[in-house]
């Protein structure tokens, strides 16, 4: 996914999903471990989509800081 196709959900759609890249990496990551995963890159597309949404969810982004 790209960032400003994240920026514009919400952070009820945001949460849900990380929580299903979440899933999905745990799967990955057993499935490799048994060797039946053919593309390995999506392990890292999904790491770097799961890093794009901790992102936008963290409060310092959301809101500028007026000091």
């Amino acid at each position: 996914m790209k960032m400003s196709e994240l920026k514009n959900l919400s952070k009820a759609e945001l949460e849900k999903l990380l929580e299903e890249k979440r899933k999905k990496m745990i799967q990955l990551r057993f499935d490799l471990s048994q060797k039946k995963v053919k593309n390995i890159r999506e392990i890292r597309e999904i790491k770097k989509d799961i890093a794009r949404i901790l992102t936008v969810l963290n409060p310092k982004h959301q809101a500028p800081n007026n000091k």
